[in-house]
């Protein structure tokens, strides 16, 4: 399986909000730290806000912070939550026009190993997938505005 944009940008969220914690961060600073469109980072805010992992402040002093702690945000929870209407094979869509389509064998496999890898990323929370946190905090962090950051 392959993430798709919108799940990469949606993860790079949640672990910079993890680094900054418990400070709010803008969106247009998430957006120019990874070089990413400002709109469509704000999509993806607005549905991790939806699906519960991130609240949403409006205003001056707005931005984003972690609903919950890092540990416990689930990496498996996060991608199943944002690509649950996006099929693993056209015929598991609304598509439903392939000639084999009623004796097919392959749907049953690909929906096994759809699972088995969300099941695999259950285990890894936020806070697993951080890495090396004082490097990340350097790149991440408050300070990160004097640093040239590469995606």
């Amino acid at each position: 399986m392959q993430l798709d944009k919108f799940s990469d940008y949606a993860l790079r969220i949640l672990i910079t909000l993890a680094v900054r914690a418990p400070d709010r961060v803008a969106t247009s600073e998430i957006a120019a730290l990874f070089r990413i469109s400002e709109n469509h980072l704000s999509k993806i805010a607005t549905q991790l806000a939806r699906e519960g992992f991130v609240r949403s402040e409006r205003g001056r002093n707005g931005g984003l912070t972690l609903r919950q702690p890092a540990e416990t945000i689930s990496i498996g929870a996060v991608l199943r939550a944002l690509k649950r209407e996006a099929p693993v094979a056209e015929c598991f869509g609304g598509n439903k026009t392939c000639l084999i389509l009623p004796v097919c064998g392959l749907r049953g496999p690909l929906a096994e190993a759809q699972e088995a890898f969300f099941a695999t990323l259950d285990s890894f929370s936020v806070a697993d997938v951080m890495g090396q946190q004082n490097d990340l905090t350097a790149l991440l962090g408050n300070e990160a505005s004097e640093i040239d950051v590469i995606p």
